[in-house]
């Protein structure tokens, strides 16, 4: 049986920190803790999640789109562990959409991020990789990748004005449907 882990809530000091760089893939406590943090995005419905979410101070985030209740037009990919990722590119154009948070449960706010980024990444596995990530799954990435600096999506919503309950977003998402 693999084993989710507990959801570290905003106040959780290290919602706030610097993630440290992971200097060895192969060590076996972090190949268990992506097996975790993949158990763990599919239980808590999510579409991503980074290591710090999880108490884990560790440049590791995990990208899992694929459609759901909040996300219904959402692209469904394999979920992707991503160590030490780096944006090197991305788009002048800028778009403002709705995120939530595993970590901040009940809120939504418009996002400003950038509608595609060219990023670079070690997998599980030891291999670099590098792609171009475009619309909702460059706003995972960019969203998780603020996780492992200490950043929450809220610190990036521009007015208060922009922000509502996640039950008037489910309102509004499933008017759209």
């Amino acid at each position: 049986m693999k084993e989710s882990l507990e959801i570290a809530q905003l106040g959780n000091p290290i919602l706030r920190q610097q993630a440290q760089l992971v200097d060895n893939i192969s060590d076996p406590y972090l190949q268990k803790l992506i097996d975790k943090l993949l158990t763990t995005v599919v239980d808590e419905n999510g579409v991503g999640l980074a290591a710090p979410q999880v108490s884990q101070s560790y440049r590791l985030l995990i990208v899992a789109s694929r459609p759901n209740l909040r996300y219904p037009h959402a692209p469904v990919m394999e979920p992707t562990a991503m160590v030490n990722p780096r944006i090197i590119a991305h788009s002048e154009e800028m778009v403002k959409d709705w995120e939530g948070c595993l970590s901040i449960p009940g809120i939504r706010g418009l996002v400003p991020r950038y509608r595609s980024v060219e990023v670079e990444y070690t997998n599980r596995e030891g291999q670099q990789q590098q792609q171009e990530l475009t619309d909702f799954v460059a706003r995972i990435f960019q969203h998780e990748y603020d996780h492992l600096d200490g950043i929450v999506f809220l610190d990036r919503v521009e007015s208060t004005h922009e922000m509502i309950t996640e039950q008037e977003y489910i309102k509004r998402v499933s008017r759209v449907c």
